[in-house]
């Protein structure tokens, strides 16, 4: 019988405009400019979101998954319970008074995404939301992207210790994914490093993105490193920036940390022998494996890069999924680290998506990797 998991938090509909792919971009005022006309190529509308991404993605790699989103009784709201139907995966909570969030993606050749995003239904998610009589003997609780969402982040993230606290006592393994925050939102003017604090003793596996973590407990170093204007994880050193965070964050008393730094790979730590210990009971994990570690996994070259959306959501569900079949710290970030590579060849988010035995198959064949940036 497979492990039972929940993935839950952020839900919405992604519109992906498809740019042509035969020019490259360096700044987004090349092609973007105010009465310019441009040439569409086509249009995407998927689900996006943690729950569909992550959520669908595990679902596809063969695990026994429960979505748990919310959405208003809307367009958007029916074309995402509609999807989650063609999948074959439930556990929407629709509220009529609220509208359902979505997302443009602007996912321009040559440069990092932009997002154009309304959270709706999502800012009303809280922990009365759950069903809590239907988790028990649930193995792993997922949660996304919280900067997202207003109940998840107000009173200094009290709804969202409220609910990982719930989820130790009931002996589930749990893992937390963020988001960018916009400075100049509400979101931005939350104390995140207290909310961090208060939350990760209770998170067993935190898989944030260095850009979104740096941020929150390092802002001189954000500041820094977005002086140049490009893709601050492009040629980052994980060994010096990534990794103060990764032992910030393991010293805040999460059990593992998983940091996913874009074209420059990952970086993962785990806890001591006690931490580890203390990982949600219904998760059956071999705790050897796992305590004391750390390292960098590099990036697997992609066959094409259509766009990245989705990738780092992917990677979480590939680590996740070894984490479930018992595999090491060191396999699971391969797996993130493949995954993340096969996802940015499809426009859509789960188009190019493989399964783990395939991944296997094209590193033991000798998946070519990026080479490790080192000042």
């Amino acid at each position: 019988m497979k492990p039972k998991v929940i993935c839950a938090g952020h839900v919405c509909i992604d519109i992906t405009p498809v740019f042509s792919q035969q020019t490259s971009y360096k700044k987004i005022t090349d092609i973007l400019e105010p009465g310019k006309l441009i040439q569409m190529n086509n249009v995407l509308i998927n689900t996006g979101g943690s729950v569909a991404n992550t959520g669908l993605a595990m679902k596809l790699l063969g695990n026994d998954v429960r979505l748990m989103g919310k959405t208003g009784n809307d367009a958007f709201g029916h074309m995402i319970r509609d999807i989650f139907n063609s999948y074959g995966a439930g556990g929407l909570i629709e509220e009529n008074d609220a509208v359902t969030s979505y997302t443009v993606v602007l996912a321009v050749p040559g440069i990092d995404r932009i997002f154009l995003h309304d959270p709706g239904a999502n800012d009303t998610f809280s922990c009365a939301d759950i069903p809590w009589s239907e988790i028990d003997g649930t193995a792993l609780f997922h949660f996304g992207y919280p900067p997202l969402m207003k109940q998840m982040y107000a009173d200094n993230g009290a709804e969202l210790v409220k609910m990982f606290r719930e989820i130790k006592v009931r002996g589930i393994a749990s893992s937390l994914d963020m988001a960018a925050i916009d400075p100049q939102s509400p979101a931005g003017k939350a104390d995140w490093p207290l909310i961090l604090e208060k939350t990760l003793p209770y998170i067993d596996f935190f898989v944030p993105s260095f850009e979104e973590l740096c941020w929150i407990l390092d802002r001189e170093t954000w500041q820094k490193l977005n002086e140049s204007g490009t893709d601050i994880t492009d040629g980052l050193d994980l060994a010096a920036y990534a990794k103060p965070l990764a032992e910030k964050c393991i010293s805040m008393g999460c059990a593992a940390v998983l940091i996913k730094c874009g074209t420059s790979g990952l970086y993962y730590k785990t806890a001591g022998p006690e931490r580890i210990a203390a990982i949600g009971k219904n998760l059956k994990a071999d705790h050897s494996k796992w305590t004391d570690q750390e390292g960098i996994q590099p990036c697997f070259e992609a066959e094409i890069v259509r766009s990245g959306t989705g990738a780092g959501d992917l990677s979480i569900a590939a680590f996740l999924s070894g984490v479930l079949r018992g595999d090491t710290p060191q396999k699971c970030a391969e797996l993130a680290a493949a995954e993340g590579a096969a996802s940015v060849t499809s426009y859509d988010t789960l188009g190019g998506l493989l399964q783990l035995e395939e991944l296997n198959r094209r590193i033991e064949a000798g998946w070519k990797k990026r080479e490790i940036i080192s000042c």
